[in-house]
């Protein structure tokens, strides 16, 4: 019998996906700076950072899964329903961080006895809670922007179990303070944005979670 030989036609078994050009990348990049100052207005009365924050990540996650942003009618019902735990997260997250400021603040003017180490150690446990909150942010907009006790619970069980994204997460939110204080004001909305995205690319191996409830 005669082999019949392959045809040159044939569609190969996993077709190369079609490479973006420098206008998807553009607007990605336009997205993101955008997704930062809708945050930056919604947080605007303080309180409320962590409701934006949770319907920014439900944002992204959508981004993420389907490849489209959610719609405006979408994301605003997701920010009411993040409002209640939401007010009480942003309390706690910003009492916690007025503590860690007012420790670096006397550490680094000498009131505080400790000098480079205990500075050093400082600075190094702010990152590590930062890494911590990002992580949590994440994984609350997995759930459709709700559940951060529950979220809260899962990154604390995670984060010795992944120390590797958990030191990337610091990084990325250390990074983000720091150039939020060399930039100018304007510019630090956008880099919220790219953060948000960068924790949400090192977090994307995170198994995903039951469906938001409708």
């Amino acid at each position: 019998m005669t082999a019949v030989p392959a045809s040159t036609d044939a569609v190969p078994a996993h077709p190369v996906p079609a490479r973006g050009d420098w206008r998807d990348t553009a607007r990605e990049a336009t997205d993101l700076a955008l997704l930062g100052f809708v945050v930056a207005l919604a947080a605007l009365p303080v309180l409320t950072l962590a409701p934006a924050l949770a319907t920014a990540g439900a944002a992204l996650h959508d981004r993420s899964v389907t490849g489209a942003w959610p719609d405006a009618r979408t994301s605003l019902a997701r920010f009411g329903r993040a409002l209640p735990a939401g007010l009480a997260v942003s309390a706690v997250a910003l009492a916690a961080a007025a503590l860690l400021a007012a420790d670096l603040v006397a550490l680094t003017t000498g009131r505080v006895p400790g000098g480079g180490p205990a500075l050093a150690l400082t600075a190094v446990v702010v990152a590590a809670v930062l890494g911590y909150a990002g992580l949590v942010t994440v994984a609350v907009g997995r759930t459709g922007g709700r559940g951060w006790r529950a979220a809260a619970r899962r990154v604390a069980r995670s984060c010795p179990e992944r120390p590797g994204v958990w030191a990337a997460a610091s990084g990325v939110c250390a990074l983000a303070v720091l150039l939020g204080m060399l930039v100018t004001p304007v510019a630090v909305p956008i880099l919220g944005g790219y953060a948000l995205a960068a924790l949400h690319a090192l977090d994307a191996r995170r198994p995903v979670p039951a469906p938001e409830p409708s």
